[in-house]
């Protein structure tokens, strides 16, 4: 399995390759040459979660691990995961299930991915002795379970950027309170863009990059993508492998990316819905044609609050049929604010993806009203995903949003809507009387390079 670059002028890699890249060396994000059918789809219902991860997986890591490696690599993340299923279906309503993606070590769907890439990084480190250093950007979830995943693994030293202010105190307590000497939490001026700015200025400087063997874990690697798949065949599987719409609270786009790519393999993924908050640049593009950068307004659902949503090159590399020079056209036109789609390639996007926006009093409203039918509680991400699914139900075709965090991470958000602060689960009830480590740092990178190389394991 060969991967390259969305913009076509980096080298070639593996799957091992491309994971520890993270970004390639031409700024693109990585992809693999053809995407591999899957067969057996009507073989999966009633496996274990782990069962169906390797079958989805495997074809994608062609000889980088073995089949050993990758099945130790898959029982050992998902160990962490506390539901028996993994990720089980909750039914809604009628014809509307909600897959519930919380129920990992840092309640977030973040878990699924990052808990398998820290093995396969423990794997990949331990055979080559290299020492890598992590950088990754996040809105809130991302940081977390990177840093649960990776703390105290051998080689490795994670930095992570978290806009400071701007991620609940869930979230942001679940960067600061760990112990282990090889994290560290770093509260950045200004907003999740400039976080993600930041982190692509790093790895586009080749001379700091090779230096401090640097690695990146955010929704730009593909292994957190190949991940994410698996939660669509799962699902699917559940319902008896029949057509299926899925609707997916985002703002990074990498979640919904992974179930374009299982339908591609053969998934009865019959349509995929985007869901937005506020920050809506993806329902804007989507229904104009138009990408282009607004300001990002702080809102209840945090970890969607982005305006510059990474993977969109990735679903825009496959709209424009592979042509790179279009791309890093697009991606330089990005820069200065925005760039317009093609008529070609914007068919095709919406060949793909449908899309809506979900205001604020929506989204309250939602996650009151589900208490009342259901006695569910959502987080506001999860209502963003439900509002929007319920303008699509349709008769006869399972619709399923996906519940990206548990209630618990957003409490001031939830008990607005209904006068309920959730609880933490028992693994985490000691969260707020945990002293915190955090470092401020300014939006600049060579702060960022400074306290990067002073704080790394030499």
């Amino acid at each position: 399995m060969r991967y390259v670059s969305t913009r076509g002028k980096a080298p070639v890699l593996n799957f091992e390759g491309a994971m520890l890249s993270g970004l390639a060396r031409d700024g693109g994000l990585y992809l693999p040459e053809t995407i591999p059918a899957f067969s057996g789809l009507n073989d999966l219902d009633g496996l274990p979660y782990e069962e169906v991860a390797f079958r989805v997986i495997r074809p994608f890591t062609g000889d980088s691990f073995s089949d050993a490696e990758l099945r130790g690599a898959i029982d050992r993340a998902y160990a962490r995961i506390e539901h028996t299923a993994k990720a089980p279906l909750r039914q809604l309503a009628p014809g509307h299930h909600l897959l519930e993606l919380f129920h990992g070590p840092t309640l977030a769907f973040k878990d699924f991915a990052m808990q398998l890439i820290a093995q396969l990084f423990e794997i990949a480190l331990k055979r080559s002795g290299q020492r890598i250093t992590i950088v990754g950007a996040t809105s809130g979830d991302t940081g977390s379970a990177a840093i649960e995943a990776f703390k105290g693994i051998d080689n490795v030293d994670v930095f992570i950027m978290f806009p400071h202010g701007r991620v609940s105190e869930v979230q942001r307590r679940q960067m600061t309170t760990p112990e282990a000497a090889n994290v560290h939490a770093l509260a950045v001026t200004g907003h999740f863009d400039d976080c993600q700015a930041r982190l692509k200025d790093l790895f586009n400087d080749h001379a700091f990059r090779d230096g401090v063997g640097l690695a990146g874990v955010n929704s730009i690697n593909w292994a957190r993508v190949v991940a994410q798949i698996v939660y669509y065949f799962t699902a699917c599987a559940s319902l008896g492998m029949r057509d299926t719409d899925f609707t997916v609270p985002t703002g990074n786009f990498g979640d919904i990316f992974a179930g374009s790519i299982a339908r591609a393999m053969g998934l009865p993924i019959r349509r995929l819905i985007v869901a937005t908050n506020q920050n809506d640049i993806l329902h804007r593009a989507l229904t104009t044609g138009e990408y282009r950068v607004g300001t990002v307004e702080p809102s209840i659902s945090p970890s969607m609050d982005i305006q510059v949503s990474s993977n969109f090159e990735r679903a825009l590399y496959l709209a424009y049929g592979g042509d790179t020079a279009a791309i890093a056209q697009l991606m330089d036109e990005l820069k200065q604010g925005g760039f317009t789609i093609s008529q070609g390639a914007l068919h095709a996007l919406r060949e793909q993806y449908l899309s809506g926006r979900v205001s604020e009093d929506e989204t309250l409203a939602m996650i009151r009203t589900i208490r009342a039918e259901t006695g569910e509680i959502l987080c506001p991400h999860s209502a963003v995903g439900v509002a929007v699914a319920r303008r699509h139900v349709e008769p006869g075709v399972p619709m399923v949003t996906l519940a990206t965090a548990h209630p618990a991470k957003f409490p001031d958000a939830v008990e607005a809507a209904i006068g309920i602060r959730p609880p933490l689960p028992p693994h985490m009830q000691t969260l707020f009387d945990l002293p915190e480590r955090v470092t401020r740092v300014e939006n600049d990178v060579q702060a960022l390079k400074s306290l990067i190389l002073d704080r790394r394991t030499q």
